[in-house]
C-alpha cells in the first residue's frame, strides 16, 4: 500500500515551480518578476488556478478547443498567467504574447524537472 504525504509533495511543487519560474523569467524580457519569494508565490498561485478556475475554463471552451484542435489551451494557459499578473504584486507581464510565451517556456521547464503544476502526484 502507497502512502503519500500531499503536503510535502505540494510544497515540492512549490519549489521546483518557483524555480521553474525565476528560469523562465531569466529568458524573457517581457516577463519580469521581483524577487524569489515572487517566484514562489506565483508557482503557488499557478497550482491554486490550475486546479480551480482552469478546469471552468477548458469546459466552457470546449468547443473551441475542439475547433483549433487544442491550440486554445494555449490561450487560457497564458489568460491564467494574465490573472496571476493581475493578483501577484512583484510580477508583470508586458502584454498576452509574452504571457504565451512565458506559458510555453514555464512548461518547458517544469517539464525538464518533472514538475506539473497541476497534477495531483
Amino acid at each position: 500500500m502507497k502512502t503519500t504525504n500531499t503536503g510535502s509533495s505540494f510544497l515540492v511543487k512549490i519549489i521546483l515551480g518557483g524555480i521553474s519560474v525565476l528560469i523562465a523569467e531569466f529568458f524573457l524580457p517581457g516577463v519580469h518578476v521581483s524577487g524569489w519569494l515572487t517566484g514562489f508565490l506565483l508557482a503557488g498561485l499557478l497550482i491554486l488556478i490550475n486546479l480551480t478556475i482552469k478546469p471552468i475554463m477548458i469546459i466552457l471552451t470546449f468547443p473551441l478547443t475542439i475547433l483549433t484542435l487544442g491550440l486554445f489551451l494555449l490561450v487560457i494557459n497564458a489568460l491564467a498567467i494574465m490573472l496571476a499578473d493581475e493578483i501577484i504584486p512583484g510580477f508583470e507581464v508586458d502584454g498576452f504574447w509574452w504571457a504565451l510565451l512565458f506559458s510555453v517556456v514555464l512548461s518547458i521547464v517544469n517539464g525538464l524537472f518533472g514538475n506539473k503544476l497541476n497534477s495531483d502526484n
